[in-house]
């Protein structure tokens, strides 16, 4: 009866079949491997990996089946010499080869076999320089079979045929299956020739040497005329034949030896460049803090330092039920576009797909030949191995605090370089660090969104007192936006103006409303309570811990009532006493403030408040900013990109053409790149995994087809957003509809040329 042990301990690693599924595919093309497998309860991704380990039960049916497939009852001896073929692939034949002989060899046995098996213990002593004995002594409780020793002779003779290419003569006196309780091998490998001669050489010497001492007595003409120099003609011919064959002994070892510190070399070439790519990529995700700059700047790295033809990052979704495409390298554009409409669902209990698996159970594989996994992919997973070619891959959990976010996976389909463990462990060095860059990148993105959502409610809630000045702050700040873009100011720069130009009037929580909402001119008395706004918003948000970029935040939004001729206040600054940013709110708010209704008044015409600008130019304004923001606002007029993009006249929205193109969305020091579905001069449509909130303004840059420019760069306004779970533009993918605030005129005008010129629809779909 078998013992429960044997049937359920894991007692032999994948490797060992491996090596059989390999001379099978060479020998046997016929054998179905798939059948096979499936008759051993194993599975192609577990056979692919290393670290997997199969039970008694199992390798007894796959030796059952494979002798019934191949007609081969030595199939067992046969997978064991095939360890030594330049074929085989493995860690047998690498630990073998990083050895200086068979002797050594076989005295590291029991280290070497304890990476393949956990049923016996491995013993060896050399018996003489070309001699050794081998034990094997089965664990208590295992019951191996006769293949298996028949296996062990095999990998044996691979052993001594490394080194000479010759087999060498294995006794078996003790067999385990033979009334003992191990299996003892002797194992003789022949001698080199170089030695033989040299024994032959001495040997040769002393007996002529004898027989002409003693022949001299007798006939000692005939000794030094014949024998002498005849025996000294076959002694040298004995020495110089040991001699030569010690050179070519000698070459072949050298031989070995420049290839084995070839291999070294490349080795620590290897060893350098890991190096340097661990250094990249640590200096890659330490700045970037948005997921998608993350994981481009990585897929660059890994793309120039490994020596894989092609790499893809996998992440989870929010709600983790798929594995989405995010970035990757060495893919064609066919490919590309299958990849990001493809994903693999982690909800499926039974899902045997290596993705998931690897996701689920969180240990990596090395597939080194996908037809083995046929019978665990479905037939959407083979359709898209086949469109992407692939025949082998490595793919990696990646793990953040015990939790798994992703798949990071490589292949070769160029190269002929096999996929090894050692690359495996590589990738599970990187695939941790990329996991806390993303965590940590996702994390900052929620605190982001919540600091955002806290300065749109802190602005609503002051303009929400009265109806009349409803959206001042949002459309300050959108002014203060195109302006700082116009007057190229840095990206840094311009989004602690606009946090400022959000929250400049929150000081008039403390003013009263019969105040805020007179009618008429106010006393000079209220006109002061009125002033004390500034300060109080200085005072109130220094009181929030604005750190970074945004630490002068409270500063600038204070001192947006201060003149250039010091008449402002709170603290009368003039000139380059005034915060740049001050000065552009300054001129934002008063503008917004002259063109709309009050409860006093109508809103101005557009160039009566342009008049007044340029009047008090010098005196309250910074002139620099008066021109600039005439400028941007008259060229958003003739576009019609404000008021959601239709001209304030009432004429007709800007002329809009389907375009799908990426383009990269940034607020603040996050970033994604979304891909753009249609344009116009007025704004565009991005598809975004991970909408942004509308009221939000973003700086966006682009590339138009066939233009010798750089990317093209605007300031837009998240005008609408289609959730997942809502889509406000059902017609429309998860994403955001932005409507520019402000284009340079370089930009406009390319916009415009590029949107009017003739062009068939199938040209801007690309």
């Amino acid at each position: 009866m078998s013992h429960p042990f044997r049937l359920h301990k894991d007692l032999y690693n994948s490797r060992i079949i491996d090596a059989y599924i390999k001379l099978l595919k060479k020998n046997y093309p016929k054998v179905k491997i798939g059948d096979l497998l499936q008759s051993a309860n194993m599975k192609g991704y577990e056979v692919a990996d290393q670290s997997h380990w199969f039970t008694q039960e199992q390798i007894d049916r796959f030796y059952e089946k494979t002798v019934e497939l191949t007609g081969n009852p030595q199939i067992a001896r046969e997978a064991g010499r095939y360890a030594a073929s330049p074929e085989a692939i493995g860690a047998m034949r690498q630990y073998i080869l990083g050895m200086v002989g068979p002797t050594r060899a076989f005295n590291l046995v029991r280290r070497t076999s304890s990476k393949f098996t956990r049923s016996s213990l491995y013993d060896s002593r050399s018996l003489a320089a070309n001699r050794v004995e081998v034990t094997v002594t089965p664990l208590d409780g295992v019951v191996e079979k006769p293949f298996q020793c028949e296996n062990r002779i095999g990998f044996f003779e691979a052993v001594c045929m490394m080194f000479n290419n010759q087999l060498p003569q294995i006794e078996h006196p003790e067999c385990a299956f033979e009334n003992s309780d191990r299996c003892r091998y002797i194992i003789t490998w022949k001698k080199q020739a170089s030695t033989i001669l040299k024994r032959a050489r001495n040997s040769t010497v002393v007996i002529l040497g004898g027989g002409c001492a003693i022949a001299s007595g007798w006939i000692p003409e005939l000794t030094l005329t014949t024998l002498v120099p005849a025996s000294t003609a076959v002694a040298m011919a004995l020495a110089w034949a040991a001699q030569i064959q010690e050179k070519r002994e000698l070459s072949r070892g050298l031989n070995m030896l420049v290839d084995s510190s070839e291999k070294l070399i490349e080795q620590m070439n290897l060893n350098y460049s890991n190096v340097l790519m661990s250094h990249e990529i640590g200096q890659a995700i330490s700045a970037p803090t948005a997921v998608d700059e993350i994981l481009s700047n990585v897929v660059q790295i890994l793309d120039h330092r490994l020596d894989f033809d092609r790499g893809m990052i996998l992440l989870a979704d929010e709600d983790s039920s798929q594995l989405v495409f995010r970035s990757g390298f060495g893919y064609n554009n066919a490919q590309l576009r299958t990849l990001t409409s493809t994903a693999f669902n982690l909800d499926k209990t039974d899902s045997r797909g290596v993705f998931v698996v690897a996701f689920h159970e969180q240990t990596p594989f090395l597939v080194e030949d996908v037809q083995n996994l046929k019978t665990d992919l479905s037939n959407r997973s083979l359709d898209l191995v086949h469109m992407l070619e692939t025949h082998s891959f490595i793919c990696c959990p990646i793990i953040c605090e015990g939790e798994s976010i992703g798949i990071l996976a490589v292949d070769n389909i160029k190269s002929n370089r096999p996929l090894v463990h050692s690359d495996v462990s590589l990738l599970m060095g990187i695939a941790p660090v990329l996991g806390i860059s993303i965590r940590n990148a996702d994390l900052l993105l929620t605190k982001e969104r919540q600091f955002q959502s806290t300065l749109q409610v802190l602005a609503a809630s002051i303009d929400a007192r009265d109806p009349l000045t409803s959206g001042h702050s949002e459309k300050v700040t959108e002014y203060v936006c195109g302006v700082c873009q116009a007057m190229n100011i840095g990206e840094e720069e311009s989004e602690q103006i606009r946090v400022a130009s959000l929250l400049h009037d929150y000081g008039k929580i403390g003013v009263p409303d019969a105040i805020l909402k007179k009618e008429g001119r106010l006393t000079g008395e209220e006109y002061t309570i009125v002033k004390t706004h500034a300060q109080t918003t200085r005072d109130i948000l220094s009181q929030i811990n604005f750190e970074g970029i945004y630490k002068q935040v409270p500063t600038i939004a204070g001192a947006h009532h201060e003149n250039i001729d010091g008449s402002g206040y709170p603290d009368g600054l003039t000139g380059a006493e005034i915060p740049t940013g001050a000065k552009i709110i300054s001129v934002a708010d008063f503008f917004e403030a002259i063109t709309s209704k009050r409860h006093y008044r109508e809103p101005m015409p557009l160039q009566t408040a342009y008049d007044l600008l340029r009047k008090q130019s010098g005196i309250k304004f910074d002139p620099a900013v008066v021109e600039a923001f005439i400028a941007y606002h008259k060229r958003t007029q003739s576009s019609g990109s404000t008021g959601g993009g239709t001209s304030n006249d009432g004429g007709s929205r800007p002329s809009r053409i389907p375009w799908e193109a990426p383009v990269s969305v940034r607020f603040n020091s996050h970033a994604n790149v979304g891909t753009t579905r249609d344009i116009s001069t007025g704004g565009l449509f991005v598809e975004l995994d991970a909408p942004i909130i509308e009221g939000t303004l973003v700086h966006i840059s682009f590339s138009l087809p066939d233009k010798d420019l750089p990317p093209l760069k605007a300031v837009a306004k998240v005008v609408w957003t289609n959730q997942e779970e809502h889509r406000s533009k059902p017609d429309f993918a998860p994403g955001n509809g932005l409507e520019f605030t402000g284009l340079r005129l370089e930009v406009e005008q390319a916009l415009q040329e590029f949107i009017g010129q003739p062009r068939a629809t199938g040209d801007l779909l690309h």
